[in-house]
């Protein structure tokens, strides 16, 4: 197989297909509960970043370096979603892909219910911080299998011509968990007074976070098996080697393009969506409660924004829509941390104009589906997903907290800047080389 064939296919936005039915909307609703119930798990730990630093390390720690090691802890989740998504993927392409999707959730419930749980460096010295790494990494694990075995388990059960809906709307369901973190997390610095915070308060996100976990397990038993795959199943058309050889073998290209549009997406969604919340207060002076309600208005307008730019991608295709978002995003950005800079006058709409415009995540999952062919699909997209992740989101955190501090209060936006500009770039050399693909057949045939 050539290099060429590992790169998105043309989008099917123009094929003929059915209508989303009852079953359909079940499944993605099922699915996009689920996968909030999740995510929030998994994130509700940054929006604690200052309490946890406080709780779990030595007194003596200066604030930003306590912060610091926060953030590393943080990291090591998303260093640990490599082996969670390669494992889960192995099996959801051989045995499939509901069981995977069922298993992760429940991975994701007991680490969450058991932070809730801990005890703190006061109590246990510095057993609690290494607890707390360790149930960390657990987290991880479940997450490299929730993410993009659930892109796949709904691109897999809609329509052709609907896969843009259908992971936008996936997409809109985790960053949905995002907006539940948020909005817990400024009721809880609007109601408690900083002592109750460190006394009690920081847990009752992870206590509500492990019943969220195993309510999300109970929903999923109502999902069945993709079409895709069961069709696979039947023909025997199960790849007979090992899936991730097959992807290294012959995906290379595909590989390359999903890891260059995932750091986009880690670089927006855990630089303005995570962290800006404890940014903007240290940075520019922003009060902490603006701060976290102009985040709730921003996960707010992210969720639409996943569906919207989904929608766009079913209409006008992929790669035109996610080369058109990421350039919006450079400009929205852009305007808010230069507003920020300023004084914050417009921080309210600026932040949900920035979240709408993050919104264009939605449009990679529908890239990385359309990437790999689906007997490899969920090892392709999970091992580019989940490495990528690694090298770029593990770091992303703690390196833009170091920076913020040492290298000026503007180096997150350049980052993010420099992200969305690498996805426009892969957006449009795609859509170049596909139309110059397109060309060349079209000489041929008149010959």
């Amino acid at each position: 197989m050539s290099e060429a064939s590992t790169l998105p296919p043309p989008d099917m936005t123009g094929a003929a297909a059915r209508r989303l039915d009852r079953r359909d909307a079940r499944t993605l609703l099922l699915s996009a509960l689920g996968g909030a119930l999740e995510f929030y798990d998994f994130v509700v730990f940054v929006f604690l970043a200052a309490p946890l630093s406080d709780l779990f390390f030595p007194h003596d720690t200066a604030p930003w370096l306590a912060q610091l090691k926060v953030y590393g802890i943080f990291a090591a989740g998303y260093l640990a979603r490599p082996l969670g998504g390669i494992v889960m993927a192995h099996f959801g392409d051989r045995s499939g892909r509901k069981r995977m999707f069922a298993l992760s959730v429940f991975l994701m419930a007991l680490p969450t219910l058991a932070i809730g749980l801990l005890p703190t460096y006061a109590q246990i010295g510095m057993l609690a911080p290494l607890l707390l790494l360790l149930l960390r990494i657990v987290q991880g694990i479940a997450v490299g299998g929730e993410v993009p075995g659930a892109w796949v388990f709904v691109a897999e059960h809609v329509p052709a011509g609907r896969t843009g809906f259908a992971c936008g709307s996936l997409t809109a369901g985790l960053t949905t968990g995002i907006l539940i973190g948020s909005l817990l997390a400024a009721w809880l610095n609007a109601r408690l007074a900083p002592a109750q915070m460190l006394d009690w308060g920081w847990r009752l996100p992870f206590l509500l976070g492990g019943v969220f976990g195993f309510v999300a397990v109970w929903l999923r038993r109502w999902l069945s098996e993709t079409p895709v795959f069961a069709e696979m199943r039947e023909r025997q058309q199960l790849s007979r080697e090992l899936p991730l050889r097959v992807v290294l073998a012959n995906h290379r290209g595909a590989v390359a393009v999903s890891m260059l549009v995932t750091w986009m997406l880690t670089a927006a969604i855990v630089v303005l969506i995570l962290m800006l919340p404890t940014l903007a207060p240290r940075g520019f002076g922003i009060p902490p409660s603006l701060a976290f309600s102009g985040n709730a208005l921003a996960a707010c307008a992210l969720t639409a924004g996943c569906v919207v730019h989904g929608w766009l991608a079913d209409r006008f295709g992929a790669l035109p829509t996610l080369t058109a978002g990421s350039l919006l995003l450079t400009a929205g950005t852009a305007a808010l941390f230069a507003d920020l800079a300023a004084g914050g006058a417009h921080f309210l709409p600026l932040y949900a104009l920035a979240g709408l415009l993050v919104g264009v995540v939605g449009v990679v999952p529908v890239v990385m589906v359309q990437a790999f062919p689906p007997p490899v699909r969920f090892s392709g997209l999970s091992f580019s997903y989940n490495v990528a992740y690694a090298m770029f989101g593990a770091g992303t955190a703690a390196m833009i907290g170091w920076l913020a501090v040492h290298a000026g209060r503007m180096a997150p936006a350049y980052y993010v800047a420099i992200t969305a500009l690498v996805s426009a770039g892969v957006g449009g050399w795609l859509l170049l080389r596909r139309r110059a693909d397109q060309n060349s057949s079209s000489c041929v045939a008149q010959r």
